[in-house]
């Protein structure tokens, strides 16, 4: 989120601020185990991982345009085959066959479909507010191993879920609207007849259809995310 927000100027203002903070301190309460913080070589590891994954989120919302699940892919492929040639170089065995297919099975879902959807969050929401969103997955995780795993409802987790949740209706009912300006841009993605693409076709055009198309300079006013569309700047408006 601060990479989006200084780097790459995506809108903010104090409501979403105030929520972000509140959703990533209800992941810092969760994983507090009450023994004070250490900042060790494995922290500052974890964080740099994290400053990494934070440029990749950035970047990515750059792509957003493109198909989500060539992206995911193409990440998947780069990635995978990373971690599988470390994993050999570090003297790893291949697992027994039910573990490989449980974790394909964990894999297609928690990070291919997740991927896409993360994509696509990406187009339509902006970086910092999908960043956001994907910090309460720590939440979702705990509070699903009360009921699957029978692990006891602690105090961390209640105080977790009320800061998180207020984050997250702070988030829901944002409402940023001003005049803004679309310069020109020619792109291709899937897209329905709205305001932003009034063109025309050979023949009727009703559901979501992707094509090369061009947008038109316009300038209007309406609420809308930092999303394919409006990644434009920011004066004094922050709607």
């Amino acid at each position: 989120m601060g990479i989006a927000w200084l780097v790459f100027r995506e809108n903010v203002d104090r409501r979403l601020l105030l929520g972000a903070m509140a959703i990533l301190a209800g992941a810092a309460v969760l994983s507090w185990g009450g023994s004070g913080v250490e900042l060790d070589r494995g922290a500052a590891l974890i964080a740099g991982a994290c400053l990494a994954w934070g440029i990749d989120n950035n970047l990515t919302r750059k792509l957003s345009f493109a198909d989500p699940v060539l992206i995911a892919m193409i990440k998947g492929l780069a990635a995978g085959s990373v971690n599988a040639a470390l994993a050999a170089l570090s003297g790893a065995a291949l697992p027994a066959a039910d573990i490989a297919a449980a974790a394909a099975v964990v894999g297609f879902l928690g990070v291919g479909v997740s991927l896409v959807l993360f994509v696509l969050a990406l187009r339509h929401l902006g970086t910092a507010r999908t960043g956001a969103y994907f910090a309460l997955a720590p939440f979702i995780g705990a509070a699903l191993a009360i009921g699957l795993l029978h692990e006891a409802l602690t105090l961390n987790l209640v105080l977790a879920g009320l800061l998180m949740g207020f984050g997250l209706w702070m988030h829901l009912a944002e409402r940023h609207q001003h005049e803004h300006q679309h310069e020109a841009l020619e792109h291709e993605h899937s897209h329905r007849h709205d305001w932003h693409h009034q063109h025309p076709h050979d023949g009727r055009v009703t559901g979501p259809h992707s094509h090369w198309h061009r947008h038109r300079p316009l300038r209007h006013a309406h609420p809308h995310y930092p999303d394919l569309h409006h990644r434009h700047r920011h004066g004094d408006q922050s709607g």
